[in-house]
């Protein structure tokens, strides 16, 4: 009787802790004029396995602008940051603000244990870096940021063979990230008006897309900073981007390689590439699964990718398995490598301000 008793009370146990794995995380958005909100408004609208609980913006008629497209419960909307977090209590938040906001989100959230995944970058500011790694280690939360190019497969092989040792010790990386522009390829107003604004993105093609760049090499790096940094940036299309670049060019020199991240608002294309040039081959990765390597003397071949393993599908499996402790943090989102990332765009901003190279490992 007292084993059956045993058995049953361990049953229940095990039972409630597989349904507490099981459920849907609780997701909180925070910001709505960031055009990648309707990824996690689409996402949390069509997967079961997030639940969305509240969301966060001053501005009301942004609320509405989404609310029949994605089907939102008028009482998820809250324009009380702290009111919403307290009522709905989210296990984590999708931060959609402009990046300037980023540290008052995570100073509001990581006391209440909220984890956080950011749009990148974390910040183009590296005191703002700083406290954000505090929050993180004091409240014992996740502080991530999210990029585009980290679920890339053809991203994560290259750096594999890298790793391996098979491409040989590279000398050069070259990245190429952008598109038309903000205003040609139809961002909401909302969006431009901050994603344009110095005080809000801390500059245009610079942070947009040098970012990119920028956190792929911190990771191929293994979070060594450079040592020095120098930016150069254009205004080809000032009656469109008055306030900021649209034409951004970051040299990062490091002892044995050189990198250097063409970041630009003035491309004709879609455009998000790396080249890695190294003593035995050079390595092709563009999005996600294309990949080519290119031996001495010898034309470009396609590279079958290593495909991403489930928990690294994409941002929000991502985020619930490393809630549930399923998994690790993944080198790209840590606050590690992001702290490195801001210091490096910190500095790119000081470049191109006053024509100078910035040397950061005196």
């Amino acid at each position: 009787m007292i084993f059956n008793r045993f058995v049953l009370i361990l049953f229940l146990i095990v039972t409630t802790q597989s349904h507490a794995q099981d459920a849907p995380l609780r997701l909180a958005v925070i910001g709505l004029d960031h055009g990648h909100v309707e990824g996690v408004l689409f996402n949390s609208s069509n997967r079961t396995d997030l639940e969305l609980v509240g969301i966060y913006d001053p501005n009301y008629k942004l609320f509405e602008k989404y609310q029949s497209k994605y089907k939102l419960n008028h009482e998820l909307f809250y324009d009380n940051l702290e009111d919403m977090l307290e009522e709905c209590k989210p296990e984590a938040a999708s931060v959609m603000t402009p990046i300037s906001d980023h540290l008052n989100v995570v100073q509001i959230c990581a006391p209440l244990g909220v984890h956080t995944l950011l749009e990148k970058p974390l910040t183009y500011d590296y005191d703002d870096a700083v406290q954000m790694s505090e929050l993180a280690l004091e409240y014992d939360v996740h502080v991530l940021t999210n990029f585009e190019t980290s679920w890339y497969s053809s991203v994560r092989t290259a750096i594999e063979m890298l790793d391996s040792g098979e491409t040989g010790q590279p000398n050069r990386v070259i990245f190429r990230h952008g598109h038309k522009g903000p205003i040609e390829i139809g961002c909401a107003p909302e969006f431009v008006e901050w994603l344009a604004h110095p005080k809000y993105n801390g500059g245009g093609a610079l942070i947009d897309f040098g970012c990119y760049g920028v956190n792929i090499m911190t990771k191929i790096m293994n979070n060594q900073l450079p040592d020095s940094v120098t930016a150069i940036t254009q205004q080809v299309k000032p009656d469109l981007y008055p306030l900021v670049d649209d034409n951004a060019t970051i040299i990062l020199n490091y002892p044995t390689v050189t990198t250097i991240i063409q970041a630009s608002w003035s491309w004709t294309h879609d455009n998000k590439e790396m080249d890695i040039h190294a003593s035995n081959m050079s390595i092709h990765a563009a999005k996600w699964d294309a990949l080519e390597v290119r031996m001495p003397d010898s034309p470009r071949i396609k590279r079958v990718v290593t495909q991403n393993r489930d928990q690294l599908s994409d941002e929000w499996t991502y985020l619930k398995s490393l809630v549930r402790e399923e998994c690790e943090v993944d080198p790209f989102s840590s606050i590690e490598n992001n702290l490195v990332v801001a210091q490096i765009l910190d500095a790119a901003i000081e470049s191109a301000s006053t024509g100078k190279t910035i040397n950061l490992n005196n």
